[in-house]
């Protein structure tokens, strides 16, 4: 994926500006910024749910508004922060809608799409609740099963808003450790808001800072998170401490 000058503009608020910025496969981002910052209004942007306010996102070289929906739904995944279950679908249904972006042919799916989805909830330690309705489940298992479908969708790019959201430590862990394989392995890219400065560094190749301002930094994860400037894009002073062969960042009082 590829940005040219895009803008993001947001109750006459300029929050970035001219972006050029590009994703490659194998990479992890993770986009960083207060409150406010734009950082949801981006992902939403880069996965085409919303249009830019100027400039040109590109996906495979092709502006994103050319890809039919189906197309774009084989490309790219989407995660939002937060969602809301009005109907009584299972665990193992709701993966299975993942699949939706494969069936060109077909009404339901297929065995291949229930090995896909069951092994999708596998990954994500929620195998055991396939048949649960989703409204029955705790936050963080609804928010596994959010994941198991992304999972499922089997898309190149992955955009995750939060992803670690409602996760107990054990899964937030595992979870991340997840992703890093993707693209080490499957060479899937990804990118993703948090919050969690050491949850998000922890696998991060690259990181694009958002000053909430319409200034921004991108690059190298060692490049862009240091303290001068995680300081002045959270607006508090960040200290950089090294701790047993791990890098932690820790706010200063």
């Amino acid at each position: 994926m590829e940005t040219r000058a895009l803008d993001i503009v947001i109750a006459d608020r300029q929050l970035v500006r001219q972006l050029n910025w590009q994703v490659m496969p194998g990479e992890c981002w993770c986009i960083i910024g207060r409150n406010g910052a734009g950082k949801t209004s981006l992902l939403r942007t880069l996965a085409g749910l919303r249009p830019t306010d100027g400039g040109q996102v590109f996906l495979q070289n092709k502006l994103l508004p050319d890809w039919s929906l189906m197309a774009l739904a084989r490309e790219r995944a989407f995660l939002s922060q937060g969602r809301v279950d009005a109907f009584a679908y299972s665990a193992i249904d709701t993966v299975l809608s993942a699949r939706h972006p494969y069936h060109d042919t077909q009404y339901w799916e297929s065995g291949d799409d229930l090995t896909t989805a069951m092994a999708a909830l596998k990954a994500l330690d929620v195998e055991h609740l396939a048949q649960r309705d989703v409204r029955s489940l705790s936050g963080g298992e609804r928010q596994r099963v959010a994941i198991a479908a992304l999972l499922a969708q089997d898309a190149q790019l992955m955009l995750l808003d939060e992803p670690a959201n409602a996760l107990d430590l054990a899964h937030q862990i595992s979870v991340m450790q997840l992703l890093s394989r993707l693209c080490k392995e499957q060479k899937k890219s990804v990118v993703m808001v948090s919050h969690d400065l050491n949850l998000a560094q922890s696998i991060a190749t690259h990181a694009l800072l958002l000053m909430g301002n319409g200034q921004w930094l991108a690059g190298r994860a060692h490049d862009i998170l240091t303290e001068q400037q995680l300081t002045a894009c959270l607006g508090h002073p960040i200290q950089r401490i090294e701790y047993q062969g791990q890098i932690l960042f820790v706010p200063q009082h």
